[in-house]
């Protein structure tokens, strides 16, 4: 026989699953906005608009130790007169010349504050899969690792292992 404490045990469980659920949503929403506003940027590789071009933009993209990592990649080969360990564009998976089309995003999420995005597209008729690790730091999303086409962890194919290099 159900007990009056039972039946709001039970409301209560209810009620904090819906919460955390609608956390969860509100959670993958922004991620997805936080990477779409990323791709937006591109498409065709004559568009002018790249969300790595200098600092602030690095730093408004990816987590403050990875920001630090590319940020003093390209000044170590600017003093060289060389390009760095960094010469392809992370989120196309592409050098310069590059058509990019049919860009779906999938988040998954992990964790409160931790969530992955998987980024599906077409670049010069090739289909293209890349993994985000995302991190939220103070309620904004940046990313904090990115996986290319067949990587594993510390593998060249990643972003902090292209800059390791």
């Amino acid at each position: 026989m159900l007990t009056r404490r039972t039946i709001i045990l039970a409301a209560a469980a209810a009620a904090l699953a819906a919460r955390a659920a609608l956390a969860q949503a509100d959670d993958d929403a922004s991620a997805r906005a936080f990477v779409a506003g990323i791709y937006k940027q591109y498409g065709r590789h004559d568009t002018n608009a790249h969300p790595l071009d200098d600092d602030a933009g690095i730093r408004r993209i990816f987590e403050p130790s990875l920001a630090a990592l590319i940020i003093e990649d390209r000044a170590e080969a600017a003093k060289r007169g060389e390009e760095g360990n960094l010469d392809l564009d992370p989120f196309v998976y592409a050098n310069d010349d590059w058509d990019m089309s049919a860009v779906d995003i999938a988040i998954g999420g992990d964790s409160p504050g931790k969530t992955t995005a998987t980024v599906n597209f077409v670049v010069d008729r090739r289909p293209t899969t890349v993994v985000l690790d995302l991190v939220q730091i103070k309620k904004e999303w940046r990313v904090g690792e990115i996986t290319w086409p067949g990587a594993k962890p510390g593998d060249p194919r990643t972003l902090r292992g292209q800059l390791a290099r």
